[in-house]
Protein backbone atom coordinates (compact mmCIF):
# COMPACT_ATOMS: atom_id res chain seq x y z
CA UNK A 1 0.00 0.00 0.00
CA UNK A 2 1.01 3.38 -0.66
CA UNK A 3 2.03 5.62 2.01
CA UNK A 4 -0.04 8.46 3.13
CA UNK A 5 -2.30 6.53 5.27
CA UNK A 6 -1.85 4.66 8.99
CA UNK A 7 -4.05 4.95 11.83
CA UNK A 8 -5.10 7.20 14.21
CA UNK A 9 -6.24 5.39 16.81
CA UNK A 10 -7.41 7.34 20.51
CA UNK A 11 -4.76 6.55 23.13
CA UNK A 12 -6.16 4.33 26.48
CA UNK A 13 -5.33 6.72 28.79
CA UNK A 14 -4.93 6.05 32.65
CA UNK A 15 -4.40 2.74 32.05
CA UNK A 16 -1.33 -0.30 30.64
CA UNK A 17 -4.31 -2.99 30.98
CA UNK A 18 -5.67 -3.95 27.60
CA UNK A 19 -8.02 -6.25 26.10
CA UNK A 20 -6.10 -8.11 23.46
CA UNK A 21 -8.73 -8.06 20.87
CA UNK A 22 -8.74 -4.36 21.33
CA UNK A 23 -4.85 -4.30 20.80
CA UNK A 24 -3.04 -1.95 17.92
CA UNK A 25 0.13 -3.24 17.54
CA UNK A 26 2.63 -0.80 15.52
CA UNK A 27 5.15 -2.96 12.98
CA UNK A 28 8.58 -1.16 12.07
CA UNK A 29 9.85 -3.22 9.14
CA UNK A 30 8.58 -5.65 6.93
CA UNK A 31 10.68 -8.23 6.45
CA UNK A 32 10.58 -11.70 7.20
CA UNK A 33 10.54 -10.97 11.40
CA UNK A 34 7.55 -8.17 10.79
CA UNK A 35 5.57 -9.96 8.28
CA UNK A 36 5.66 -13.50 10.52
CA UNK A 37 4.63 -11.30 13.71
CA UNK A 38 2.04 -9.66 11.83
CA UNK A 39 0.91 -13.20 11.21
CA UNK A 40 1.75 -14.07 14.93
CA UNK A 41 -0.64 -11.64 16.17
CA UNK A 42 -3.66 -11.79 13.74
CA UNK A 43 -3.52 -15.50 15.37
CA UNK A 44 -3.68 -14.62 19.31
CA UNK A 45 -6.51 -11.91 17.83
CA UNK A 46 -4.49 -9.21 18.04
CA UNK A 47 -4.76 -5.97 15.73
CA UNK A 48 -1.81 -4.70 13.88
CA UNK A 49 -0.34 -2.64 10.85
CA UNK A 50 3.59 -3.11 8.89
CA UNK A 51 5.18 -0.04 8.03
CA UNK A 52 8.22 -1.18 5.25
CA UNK A 53 10.91 1.53 4.54
CA UNK A 54 11.66 0.36 0.67
CA UNK A 55 9.21 1.91 -1.69
CA UNK A 56 7.64 -1.63 -2.95
CA UNK A 57 8.18 -5.38 -1.73
CA UNK A 58 10.88 -7.64 -4.01
CA UNK A 59 11.60 -10.82 -3.69
CA UNK A 60 15.83 -9.91 -3.15
CA UNK A 61 18.07 -11.99 -1.43
CA UNK A 62 19.26 -15.77 -1.90
CA UNK A 63 18.96 -18.54 -0.49
CA UNK A 64 18.48 -19.40 3.87
CA UNK A 65 17.24 -21.80 6.31
CA UNK A 66 14.62 -22.53 8.71
CA UNK A 67 15.16 -24.99 11.68
CA UNK A 68 12.89 -26.90 12.69
CA UNK A 69 11.47 -24.96 15.84
CA UNK A 70 10.63 -22.26 13.30
CA UNK A 71 9.22 -24.54 11.30
CA UNK A 72 6.94 -25.29 14.36
CA UNK A 73 5.62 -22.00 14.22
CA UNK A 74 4.93 -21.45 10.48
CA UNK A 75 3.42 -24.79 10.56
CA UNK A 76 1.14 -23.69 13.34
CA UNK A 77 0.47 -20.58 11.11
CA UNK A 78 -1.17 -22.97 8.48
CA UNK A 79 1.79 -22.00 5.75
CA UNK A 80 3.20 -25.87 5.90
CA UNK A 81 1.58 -26.63 2.09
CA UNK A 82 3.37 -23.51 1.38
CA UNK A 83 6.38 -24.19 2.53
CA UNK A 84 6.29 -27.77 1.28
CA UNK A 85 5.80 -26.39 -2.72
CA UNK A 86 8.63 -23.51 -2.29
CA UNK A 87 11.54 -25.21 -0.57
CA UNK A 88 13.23 -28.17 0.02
CA UNK A 89 13.22 -30.34 3.14
CA UNK A 90 17.05 -30.85 3.96
CA UNK A 91 17.98 -34.36 4.32
CA UNK A 92 21.57 -33.77 5.80
CA UNK A 93 24.49 -31.87 6.44
CA UNK A 94 28.28 -33.14 5.40
CA UNK A 95 31.49 -31.63 5.69
CA UNK A 96 34.47 -32.04 3.02
CA UNK A 97 37.47 -30.85 2.99
CA UNK A 98 38.89 -28.88 0.09
CA UNK A 99 39.72 -31.39 -1.94
CA UNK A 100 36.18 -32.98 -1.60
CA UNK A 101 36.80 -35.90 0.60
CA UNK A 102 33.93 -36.33 2.96
CA UNK A 103 34.69 -35.61 6.77
CA UNK A 104 31.42 -35.57 8.96
CA UNK A 105 27.87 -36.25 8.10
CA UNK A 106 24.28 -35.18 10.56
CA UNK A 107 20.79 -35.76 9.49
CA UNK A 108 18.74 -33.00 9.76
CA UNK A 109 15.03 -32.15 10.56
CA UNK A 110 12.63 -34.84 10.18
CA UNK A 111 15.82 -37.29 8.88
CA UNK A 112 17.10 -36.42 12.16
CA UNK A 113 13.81 -37.11 13.93
CA UNK A 114 12.59 -33.64 14.79
CA UNK A 115 8.44 -33.61 14.41
CA UNK A 116 9.39 -30.65 11.39
CA UNK A 117 11.54 -30.40 8.72
CA UNK A 118 14.60 -27.50 8.00
CA UNK A 119 13.36 -26.01 5.59
CA UNK A 120 15.76 -24.71 2.76
CA UNK A 121 14.12 -21.70 0.60
CA UNK A 122 14.61 -18.07 -1.19
CA UNK A 123 14.47 -15.20 1.24
CA UNK A 124 12.63 -13.22 -1.43
CA UNK A 125 10.44 -16.52 -1.91
CA UNK A 126 10.07 -16.60 1.55
CA UNK A 127 8.92 -12.92 2.30
CA UNK A 128 6.59 -12.96 -0.38
CA UNK A 129 4.74 -16.35 0.70
CA UNK A 130 4.41 -14.11 4.21
CA UNK A 131 2.98 -10.83 2.84
CA UNK A 132 0.62 -12.92 0.27
CA UNK A 133 -0.63 -14.48 3.38
CA UNK A 134 -0.46 -10.93 5.31
CA UNK A 135 -2.97 -9.55 2.82
CA UNK A 136 -5.33 -12.39 3.02
CA UNK A 137 -5.97 -12.61 6.65
CA UNK A 138 -4.93 -8.82 7.72
CA UNK A 139 -6.06 -6.84 4.57
CA UNK A 140 -3.33 -4.82 2.38
CA UNK A 141 -5.15 -1.27 3.73
CA UNK A 142 -2.82 -2.10 6.99
CA UNK A 143 0.32 -2.40 5.07
CA UNK A 144 2.33 0.18 4.09
CA UNK A 145 5.05 1.32 1.89
CA UNK A 146 7.89 4.13 1.73
CA UNK A 147 7.67 4.32 5.47
CA UNK A 148 10.65 4.41 7.51
CA UNK A 149 10.31 4.82 11.32
CA UNK A 150 11.73 8.67 11.91
CA UNK A 151 10.81 9.11 15.61
CA UNK A 152 7.94 8.01 18.15
CA UNK A 153 6.61 9.14 21.40
CA UNK A 154 5.27 8.02 24.38
CA UNK A 155 1.67 9.35 24.79
CA UNK A 156 -0.67 8.12 27.82
CA UNK A 157 -1.69 4.84 27.44
CA UNK A 158 -0.07 4.54 23.66
CA UNK A 159 2.72 5.55 21.55
CA UNK A 160 2.73 7.39 18.27
CA UNK A 161 5.02 7.03 15.79
CA UNK A 162 5.61 8.99 12.77
CA UNK A 163 7.26 7.54 9.08
CA UNK A 164 8.82 9.16 6.80
CA UNK A 165 9.57 8.52 3.03
CA UNK A 166 13.65 7.85 2.52
CA UNK A 167 13.38 8.89 -1.05
CA UNK A 168 11.63 12.27 -0.69
CA UNK A 169 12.32 12.64 3.17
CA UNK A 170 8.97 13.55 3.45
CA UNK A 171 6.65 12.49 6.37
CA UNK A 172 4.89 10.10 4.90
CA UNK A 173 2.87 8.22 7.98
CA UNK A 174 1.72 8.57 11.68
CA UNK A 175 0.31 5.92 13.69
CA UNK A 176 -0.88 5.34 16.82
CA UNK A 177 -1.14 2.15 19.05
CA UNK A 178 -0.63 0.60 22.29
CA UNK A 179 2.77 -1.17 21.20
CA UNK A 180 5.66 -0.37 18.83
CA UNK A 181 8.04 -3.09 17.29
CA UNK A 182 11.00 -2.16 15.93
CA UNK A 183 11.62 -5.15 13.33
CA UNK A 184 14.12 -3.04 10.87
CA UNK A 185 16.80 -5.13 10.41
CA UNK A 186 20.40 -4.74 11.60
CA UNK A 187 20.44 -0.95 10.21
CA UNK A 188 17.44 -0.24 12.49
CA UNK A 189 16.12 2.95 12.97
CA UNK A 190 14.29 1.88 16.65
CA UNK A 191 17.42 0.84 17.76
CA UNK A 192 19.21 3.76 16.97
CA UNK A 193 16.22 5.85 18.72
CA UNK A 194 17.30 4.20 21.99
CA UNK A 195 21.08 3.76 21.73
CA UNK A 196 22.10 7.05 19.38
CA UNK A 197 26.24 6.51 19.99
CA UNK A 198 26.18 2.81 19.40
CA UNK A 199 29.15 1.82 17.36
CA UNK A 200 28.70 1.09 13.37
CA UNK A 201 28.70 -2.75 12.73
CA UNK A 202 32.18 -4.76 13.51
CA UNK A 203 33.82 -5.93 10.51
CA UNK A 204 35.32 -9.66 11.27
CA UNK A 205 37.85 -8.79 8.52
CA UNK A 206 35.86 -11.56 5.99
CA UNK A 207 33.85 -11.45 3.03
CA UNK A 208 30.83 -13.48 1.88
CA UNK A 209 30.06 -13.77 -1.70
CA UNK A 210 26.54 -15.43 -2.66
CA UNK A 211 24.55 -16.78 -5.75
CA UNK A 212 21.76 -19.30 -6.88
CA UNK A 213 22.69 -21.37 -9.57
CA UNK A 214 20.71 -23.91 -11.19
CA UNK A 215 22.44 -27.23 -12.27
CA UNK A 216 22.07 -31.07 -12.05
CA UNK A 217 21.28 -32.16 -8.58
CA UNK A 218 24.31 -33.07 -6.06
CA UNK A 219 23.98 -35.77 -3.66
CA UNK A 220 20.76 -36.36 -2.83
CA UNK A 221 19.37 -33.34 -4.39
CA UNK A 222 18.39 -32.33 -0.57
CA UNK A 223 22.20 -32.45 0.76
CA UNK A 224 23.36 -29.49 2.49
CA UNK A 225 27.50 -29.27 2.17
CA UNK A 226 30.27 -27.30 3.67
CA UNK A 227 33.98 -27.34 2.11
CA UNK A 228 36.83 -26.20 2.96
CA UNK A 229 38.04 -24.43 6.46
CA UNK A 230 37.71 -21.60 8.87
CA UNK A 231 40.33 -19.77 5.82
CA UNK A 232 38.12 -20.98 3.08
CA UNK A 233 35.01 -22.00 2.91
CA UNK A 234 31.99 -23.19 0.11
CA UNK A 235 28.53 -23.81 1.45
CA UNK A 236 25.86 -25.19 -1.33
CA UNK A 237 21.91 -26.32 -0.88
CA UNK A 238 19.27 -26.55 -2.93
CA UNK A 239 16.40 -24.28 -2.29
CA UNK A 240 13.38 -24.69 -4.67
CA UNK A 241 10.99 -27.59 -5.25
CA UNK A 242 9.56 -26.49 -8.17
CA UNK A 243 12.87 -27.04 -9.77
CA UNK A 244 13.24 -30.81 -7.93
CA UNK A 245 10.18 -30.59 -9.58
CA UNK A 246 11.81 -30.92 -12.86
CA UNK A 247 14.46 -32.73 -12.12
CA UNK A 248 17.25 -30.12 -11.45
CA UNK A 249 18.73 -28.20 -8.32
CA UNK A 250 17.97 -24.35 -7.64
CA UNK A 251 20.97 -23.99 -5.72
CA UNK A 252 22.17 -21.27 -3.40
CA UNK A 253 25.65 -20.77 -2.32
CA UNK A 254 28.43 -19.09 -0.23
CA UNK A 255 31.53 -18.73 -0.83
CA UNK A 256 34.20 -16.66 1.98
CA UNK A 257 37.33 -15.99 2.14
CA UNK A 258 39.33 -13.68 4.90
CA UNK A 259 40.24 -10.55 3.49
CA UNK A 260 42.07 -8.74 6.57
CA UNK A 261 41.46 -5.20 7.86
CA UNK A 262 39.42 -3.21 10.20
CA UNK A 263 37.67 -1.04 7.74
CA UNK A 264 34.16 -2.36 6.55
CA UNK A 265 33.31 -2.93 3.00
CA UNK A 266 29.97 -1.59 1.67
CA UNK A 267 27.44 -3.13 3.58
CA UNK A 268 24.45 -3.84 1.13
CA UNK A 269 22.96 -7.18 0.19
CA UNK A 270 22.08 -5.95 -3.04
CA UNK A 271 25.46 -4.83 -3.83
CA UNK A 272 27.07 -7.30 -7.08
CA UNK A 273 30.15 -7.68 -7.87
CA UNK A 274 32.40 -10.07 -10.55
CA UNK A 275 33.03 -13.38 -10.02
CA UNK A 276 36.78 -12.72 -10.87
CA UNK A 277 36.59 -11.17 -7.14
CA UNK A 278 37.55 -14.08 -5.52
CA UNK A 279 36.53 -17.27 -8.39
CA UNK A 280 40.92 -18.01 -8.81
CA UNK A 281 40.46 -19.05 -4.84
CA UNK A 282 38.19 -21.64 -5.76
CA UNK A 283 39.57 -22.68 -9.33
CA UNK A 284 41.01 -26.00 -8.00
CA UNK A 285 37.52 -27.22 -6.29
CA UNK A 286 36.47 -29.55 -8.83
CA UNK A 287 34.73 -32.67 -6.98
CA UNK A 288 33.44 -35.89 -8.92
CA UNK A 289 30.03 -34.76 -7.19
CA UNK A 290 30.50 -30.94 -7.30
CA UNK A 291 31.93 -28.79 -10.20
CA UNK A 292 32.52 -25.70 -7.40
CA UNK A 293 33.76 -22.91 -10.29
CA UNK A 294 31.24 -23.98 -12.94
CA UNK A 295 28.64 -23.37 -9.88
CA UNK A 296 30.09 -19.99 -9.38
CA UNK A 297 30.49 -19.14 -12.85
CA UNK A 298 26.89 -19.83 -13.68
CA UNK A 299 25.35 -17.37 -11.34
CA UNK A 300 23.24 -14.56 -13.01
CA UNK A 301 24.14 -11.86 -10.36
CA UNK A 302 26.28 -12.48 -7.85
CA UNK A 303 26.24 -10.38 -4.28
CA UNK A 304 29.35 -9.43 -2.02
CA UNK A 305 28.54 -8.48 1.62
CA UNK A 306 30.64 -8.27 4.61
CA UNK A 307 31.12 -10.60 7.31
CA UNK A 308 30.00 -7.87 10.31
CA UNK A 309 28.31 -7.74 14.15
CA UNK A 310 27.30 -5.68 16.70
CA UNK A 311 27.42 -6.32 20.43
CA UNK A 312 24.33 -7.33 22.12
CA UNK A 313 22.54 -4.65 23.70
CA UNK A 314 21.25 -5.42 27.63
CA UNK A 315 17.97 -4.12 26.88
CA UNK A 316 15.44 -4.37 23.82
CA UNK A 317 12.47 -3.09 25.55
CA UNK A 318 11.61 0.77 26.91
CA UNK A 319 7.82 1.30 28.06
CA UNK A 320 5.80 0.69 24.94
CA UNK A 321 8.50 0.08 22.02
CA UNK A 322 10.73 -3.20 21.50
CA UNK A 323 13.21 -4.58 19.02
CA UNK A 324 12.77 -7.92 17.33
CA UNK A 325 14.69 -10.04 14.93
CA UNK A 326 17.84 -8.22 13.47
CA UNK A 327 16.78 -4.92 15.46
CA UNK A 328 17.40 -6.79 18.47
CA UNK A 329 20.04 -9.59 17.96
CA UNK A 330 22.13 -8.54 14.98
CA UNK A 331 24.11 -12.13 13.76
CA UNK A 332 25.90 -13.27 11.46
CA UNK A 333 24.27 -13.84 7.93
CA UNK A 334 24.89 -17.88 7.84
CA UNK A 335 24.12 -20.17 10.56
CA UNK A 336 20.38 -20.65 9.65
CA UNK A 337 19.37 -18.28 12.71
CA UNK A 338 18.83 -15.11 11.35
CA UNK A 339 15.29 -15.73 10.19
CA UNK A 340 14.56 -18.68 12.55
CA UNK A 341 15.25 -16.91 15.30
CA UNK A 342 13.88 -13.47 13.97
CA UNK A 343 10.10 -16.19 14.02
CA UNK A 344 10.55 -17.25 17.25
CA UNK A 345 10.43 -13.52 18.76
CA UNK A 346 7.61 -13.27 17.00
CA UNK A 347 5.91 -16.53 18.39
CA UNK A 348 7.18 -15.27 21.69
CA UNK A 349 5.88 -11.41 21.27
CA UNK A 350 2.59 -11.96 20.25
CA UNK A 351 1.73 -14.94 22.99
CA UNK A 352 2.85 -12.53 25.47
CA UNK A 353 0.71 -9.49 24.71
CA UNK A 354 -2.26 -12.05 24.58
CA UNK A 355 -1.53 -13.92 27.95
CA UNK A 356 -0.19 -10.25 29.37
CA UNK A 357 -3.06 -7.81 28.99
CA UNK A 358 -0.24 -4.70 30.54
CA UNK A 359 1.79 -3.99 27.76
CA UNK A 360 4.77 -2.87 29.37
CA UNK A 361 4.70 -5.83 31.40
CA UNK A 362 4.31 -7.81 28.03
CA UNK A 363 7.30 -6.24 25.99
CA UNK A 364 9.60 -6.49 29.61
CA UNK A 365 8.52 -10.60 29.81
CA UNK A 366 9.38 -10.83 26.08
CA UNK A 367 12.55 -9.48 26.36
CA UNK A 368 13.19 -11.90 29.52
CA UNK A 369 11.87 -14.79 27.39
CA UNK A 370 14.13 -13.63 23.98
CA UNK A 371 16.96 -11.79 25.06
CA UNK A 372 18.79 -14.70 26.95
CA UNK A 373 17.72 -17.30 24.52
CA UNK A 374 19.18 -15.49 21.55
CA UNK A 375 22.45 -14.99 23.52
CA UNK A 376 23.10 -18.45 24.13
CA UNK A 377 23.01 -18.98 20.48
CA UNK A 378 25.21 -16.12 19.58
CA UNK A 379 27.70 -17.94 21.77
CA UNK A 380 27.94 -20.16 19.09
CA UNK A 381 29.10 -17.24 15.90
CA UNK A 382 30.86 -17.61 14.08
CA UNK A 383 30.49 -20.86 12.66
CA UNK A 384 33.87 -21.88 11.42
CA UNK A 385 33.34 -24.88 9.39
CA UNK A 386 35.08 -28.25 8.81
CA UNK A 387 36.95 -28.74 12.38
CA UNK A 388 34.96 -26.03 14.51
CA UNK A 389 31.38 -25.14 15.06
CA UNK A 390 27.89 -26.07 13.50
CA UNK A 391 28.04 -23.68 10.27
CA UNK A 392 24.10 -24.25 10.18
CA UNK A 393 23.04 -24.06 13.71
CA UNK A 394 21.10 -26.88 13.08
CA UNK A 395 21.17 -30.75 12.92
CA UNK A 396 21.51 -31.85 16.71
CA UNK A 397 21.89 -28.62 17.96
CA UNK A 398 18.91 -27.01 16.13
CA UNK A 399 15.88 -26.85 18.46
CA UNK A 400 16.99 -28.55 21.25
CA UNK A 401 18.76 -25.25 23.26
CA UNK A 402 15.05 -24.36 24.03
CA UNK A 403 12.53 -26.95 23.32
CA UNK A 404 9.26 -25.95 23.18
CA UNK A 405 6.68 -27.78 25.73
CA UNK A 406 3.58 -28.84 25.06
CA UNK A 407 1.54 -25.43 24.41
CA UNK A 408 1.08 -22.27 22.60
CA UNK A 409 2.83 -20.74 19.61
CA UNK A 410 5.99 -19.82 21.37
CA UNK A 411 5.52 -23.39 22.71
CA UNK A 412 5.56 -22.23 26.27
CA UNK A 413 2.97 -24.25 28.05
CA UNK A 414 -0.19 -23.57 29.32
CA UNK A 415 -0.42 -20.70 26.52
CA UNK A 416 -3.60 -20.11 24.01
CA UNK A 417 -3.43 -20.27 20.28
CA UNK A 418 -3.62 -23.06 18.39
CA UNK A 419 -1.91 -25.58 20.67
CA UNK A 420 -0.04 -28.36 18.96
CA UNK A 421 -1.87 -32.05 19.17
CA UNK A 422 0.53 -34.57 21.59
CA UNK A 423 3.45 -32.00 21.00
CA UNK A 424 6.41 -33.26 22.47
CA UNK A 425 9.31 -30.94 21.59
CA UNK A 426 10.91 -31.21 18.20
Amino acid sequence: MAPGGGRAAVCRRGANRLDSRAMNVIIAGGGIGGLTLALCLDHAGIECEVYEAAPEFKPLGVGINLLPHSVRVLTILGLQHELAISGIPTAELIYYSKHGQRTWAEPRGQFAGYRWPQYSIHRGELQMLLLDEVYKRIGPERVFTGAALASFEHREGCVEARFIDRQTGRASATATGDVLVGADGIHSATRHLFYPDEPTPRFSGRLLWRGVTESEPFLTGRSMIMAGSANQKFVAYPISAEAAGRGRSLVNWVAELPIGGDEEPTRDWNREVAKERFLPAFAGWRFDWLDVPALISGAEHIYEFPMSDRDPVERWSFERVTLLGGAAHPMYPIGSNGASQAILDAADLAETLKAQPDAVAALREYESHRLPATLADRAGEPAAGPGGRDATGGGARAGRLRTPRRGDLAGRAGGGGEPLQAARGL
